[in-house]
């Protein structure tokens, strides 16, 4: 059995990611070290005092320290990774754009005064079990040991729950609304027939490769001139190794000596078999 720091290690880059910066940001409420209405949802201190954190700092906070918070941490623990391992691995840019596309779908709802919610960071983590019950439909999944079904109903039986618990419900329903409308753009309509249009970002491909975390298969990071300056670069030492050669040569003389006769003895070998 992994101990938690190898746990730790093994997580995937992105799902780790957030779900430490939720976890820090409860943590740092707890402390004092900020007020929550500092960094919750007003567009009105977005648009006139400037105030364009709030747009970003809302998402990570799930609310205080409680079995609910817990909850959304295990459902990033562990349907994030089971995305970022299955579906999108090797697709960290990918899975990038899908949690920028989703704090923005759900950022644009947040501006109808009754979708408004002052942080959306729930609403982002049930996006995430909307779209892991769509790429793994039949995955037998059990609710608290007692209810078992398959992953496709996994949002509709988690809204139930929030029903039965007296939680809010609109924001697991923004969530699926965010969720279905990536999964929508991405793989429904191109199966459908439709031209796939809705390509990860270039400046999610440098976003990632700035961080270097996590592998993006056929990044097209090559388009990017100063990511081709740097290839060139590259080719350019190690073709510039070569210039060390008769250092090389110094420390072992006898490898290239027949580099040095490969004609002569070449012209030696046909004048003798011109000579017969």
């Amino acid at each position: 059995m992994s101990t938690p720091g190898e746990y730790y290690r093994s997580l995937p880059p992105v799902s780790k990611a957030y779900g430490v910066a939720c976890l820090m940001t409860t943590a740092a409420y707890y402390l004092g070290l900020y007020q929550a209405s500092s960094i919750a949802l007003y567009y009105d201190d977005v648009i006139k005092r400037f105030q364009v954190w709030r747009l970003i700092t809302n998402f990570f906070f799930l609310g205080p320290f409680s079995f609910p918070f817990a909850f959304r941490l295990i459902i990033i623990a562990r349907y994030g990774v089971q995305l970022e391992r299955g579906p999108f691995d090797k697709r960290t840019a990918d899975f990038v754009w899908m949690f920028f596309f989703g704090a923005l779908s759900l950022l644009v709802m947040a501006a109808v005064p009754f979708l408004w919610s002052g942080f959306m960071g729930v609403s982002l983590v049930f996006m995430l079990v909307y779209i892991w019950g769509r790429e793994f439909p039949n995955a037998q999944v059990s609710i608290y040991g007692l209810v078992s079904l398959k992953g496709f109903y996994l949002p509709w039986a988690m809204l139930a729950l929030d029903l039965i618990f007296g939680d809010p419900l609109m924001p697991d329903i923004l969530g699926m609304l965010a969720g279905h409308l990536y999964y929508f753009l991405t793989v429904l309509h191109p199966l459908s027939g439709g031209k796939f249009i809705f390509k990860t970002p270039i400046w999610v491909h440098k976003l990632v490769a700035f961080w270097g975390e996590g592998t993006q298969v056929n990044a097209p990071v090559q388009r990017d001139p100063s990511a081709g300056t740097a290839f060139r670069g590259r080719s350019y030492r190690l073709n510039g190794t070569r210039n060390n050669s008769a250092g090389q040569a110094q420390e072992n003389p006898q490898t290239q000596q027949p580099d040095s006769n490969n004609g002569v003895a070449f012209r030696g070998r046909g004048y003798r078999l011109g000579g017969q």
